[in-house]
């Protein structure tokens, strides 16, 4: 079957993959929430062998797609489904679990708030002590104007469906901190997104 693609994903996928390895140990198991074409499952699984990734999405259409883009890779485990406001996301005993960073990129701001809260609260729950939410996408900022591209994605992105849209890093930040989470950095990234790092103590 002809896999799904995003440009968006193509393009991203160097600068994702730097920040990562300059912050990631090079053996540790990941999971990727939200992963969607597996376009970035593959590039980073491909780039560190020792990365056990764990990918997953909430539309179960994907994850076959997620495989398929995947197979050969002996690193990548088999996609799963995942929804951010349905834990546990993955059974406690699962073989991948617990895992030393979860990767999410470009979804906050196509989900409703909620998905904010059950992210964090899901994230904590399943990292090791220590470990890295890595999060990655555009970002209001206080104190720092939103660059004109950004606020026409916006207002699009409300126009599909009025509960998305460009979330309030401060926003973010009290949720995770909430779920015990401790901001780290903020990394500024190509085309006015950010890479956004908390450690679970």
């Amino acid at each position: 079957m002809s896999l799904p693609f995003s440009p968006a994903a193509e393009r991203n996928q160097d600068a994702i993959l730097e920040a990562l390895a300059r912050r990631l140990p090079a053996a540790l198991n990941v999971l990727e929430v939200a992963s969607g074409t597996g376009q970035h499952a593959f590039h980073f699984a491909s780039a560190y062998p020792a990365w056990r990734w764990q990918p997953t999405d909430t539309d179960s259409s994907l994850l076959r797609a997620i495989d398929e883009r995947c197979a050969g890779l002996p690193n990548v485990l088999p996609a799963r489904a995942l929804d951010v406001h349905r834990p546990p996301w993955l059974p406690v005993t699962d073989k991948a679990a617990p895992f030393g960073a979860v990767v999410c990129a470009n979804l906050l701001h196509i989900a409703p708030w909620s998905a904010c809260p059950a992210l964090m609260q899901g994230a904590a729950a399943h990292l090791d002590a220590g470990g890295l939410l890595i999060l990655y996408g555009p970002y209001r900022r206080d104190g720092v104007p939103t660059a004109p591209g950004n606020e026409a994605f916006d207002a699009d992105l409300k126009a599909r469906d009025p509960q998305w849209g460009l979330r309030s890093l401060t926003a973010v930040e009290r949720e995770a901190a909430t779920a015990g989470l401790a901001l780290q950095e903020v990394l500024e990234m190509p085309a006015n997104n950010l890479l956004v790092v908390f450690r679970k103590p």
